[in-house]
């Protein structure tokens, strides 16, 4: 049986005509000898306007029915596509996953599938059927439904692949898969056929939109290849696979930039074992997300300067918590809006000498400084200015020949 997993996002089921389109996608991979199994998204806004009920009925409205709630949308979308597939004459129908079942482990509002019953899936396939299940959830030791959190209908469709061995998953979205930059950005940005899924991790990570890193670490672990592609464009899209698979010359795959980060120095911190665990622990329990740290150690070893990166959104909690955290002493405070983070990934970094230099050498040739650098094996990333953003992607981008 060649099984097949469609996966629509929220923009590729948001009108009653984008439904319309997905029904006849899906009648294409039927006609293809596939037996098909469908996952959906909720139409668009249509979590986010369940999400806007919970809070206007309370603010601590309960995580249990939070999951009731949200996850009604991909009902109604499941339901919508399997209508149109019926009134084409094929043999439908919605599936809810508690009805399969799908099994969840974890706390409400962030589960994660640890089994997916496959018998009354594989008879109706076997049958002839085209099953629409809904993503983002599952039920939980308690027989309650519980949700997957961020991108959950990306990890249902991968899981729902791995159980049942799918030849092929296919996320539709509402671009035409990934880009060496964001095509929002720079014009010029290209599409790529094939990507690690350790680059695609990096650059969902660092901003990325087209998945969650959730999902991708996901297919990562089970070894499923993704493709991500538009259902409003008959083009291939890019396909997610391991490293081994990939024959690629270019040294970097893509760049990625943000938007939204502050910089946060402490100056002059009385230098002693355990200061940094004293400056980060109270930030963490307040869920603030520290990303980039550089720290300087003063000629005499008595100080530190030790400067780091959070979201703009985190920059009030955050300074609140340093000054009121009575285990650390330091001369100044220092925070700085207005900064940019941009990352070169690619795989082809590991054995190639020079791509720091080159990276460096390109910024500096339009003058634009460096304030903090990170690295990892297939990832540099450095912190500049926010207004020179768009001057670094456009000579980084031509740099490492990633227009070409």
């Amino acid at each position: 049986m060649r099984i097949v997993v469609l996966k629509f996002g929220g923009t590729s089921v948001g009108t009653i005509k984008k439904i319309k389109k997905v029904a006849e996608i899906i009648d294409e991979y039927r006609k293809k000898k596939y037996k098909v199994i469908v996952v959906s998204s909720a139409m668009s806004g249509v979590t986010n306007e369940l999400i806007k009920k919970s809070k206007e009925i309370s603010d601590n409205f309960s995580t249990s029915e939070y999951d009731v709630l949200v996850s009604s949308g991909e009902q109604v979308a499941c339901s919508l596509i399997a209508g149109r597939l019926i009134h084409k004459g094929l043999k439908s129908r919605s599936w809810l996953a508690w009805q399969i079942p799908v099994f969840t482990k974890g706390s409400h509002k962030n589960s994660k599938i640890n089994l997916i019953n496959k018998s009354k899936i594989l008879k109706y396939l076997k049958d002839g059927g085209i099953p629409i299940i809904t993503g983002f959830q599952g039920i939980n030791d308690e027989e309650r439904v519980s949700t997957i959190g961020r991108g959950g209908s990306d990890a249902s469709a991968i899981m729902f692949a791995k159980f049942f061995k799918a030849e092929r998953c296919i996320i539709y979205t509402d671009v035409e898969g990934v880009y060496t930059t964001d095509p929002n950005k720079l014009r010029k940005a290209k599409k790529i056929k094939v990507i690690s899924y350790e680059e695609m991790l990096e650059m969902a990570s660092l901003g990325a939109k087209v998945m969650q890193p959730v999902s991708i670490q996901d297919a990562r672990l089970n070894r499923i290849d993704v493709e991500v592609r538009s259902s409003f464009v008959k083009k291939s899209g890019t396909l997610i696979t391991k490293r081994s698979k990939i024959v690629n010359n270019k040294i970097i795959t893509g760049i990625t930039s943000t938007h939204n980060d502050s910089k946060v120095t402490l100056v002059g911190v009385k230098d002693k074992p355990g200061v940094a665990a004293s400056i980060f622990q109270p930030l963490s329990r307040n869920l603030v997300n520290v990303d980039m740290v550089v720290q300087n150690i003063s000629p005499n070893g008595k100080e530190t300067d030790l400067t780091f990166t959070i979201k703009t959104e985190d920059l009030s909690k955050t300074k609140k918590i340093i000054k009121n955290n009575r285990n650390i002493n330091f001369r100044k405070l220092l925070f700085e809006k207005g900064v940019s983070k941009i990352s070169i990934i690619g795989v082809g970094m590991i054995a190639t000498p020079g791509v720091t230099f080159r990276m460096f050498q390109a910024l500096a040739s339009k003058k634009i400084n460096i304030q903090v650098i990170s690295t990892s094996e297939i990832k540099i990333s450095v912190l500049i200015d926010k207004k020179n953003t768009m001057t670094a992607l456009d000579i980084l981008h031509k740099e490492f020949k990633l227009d070409k």
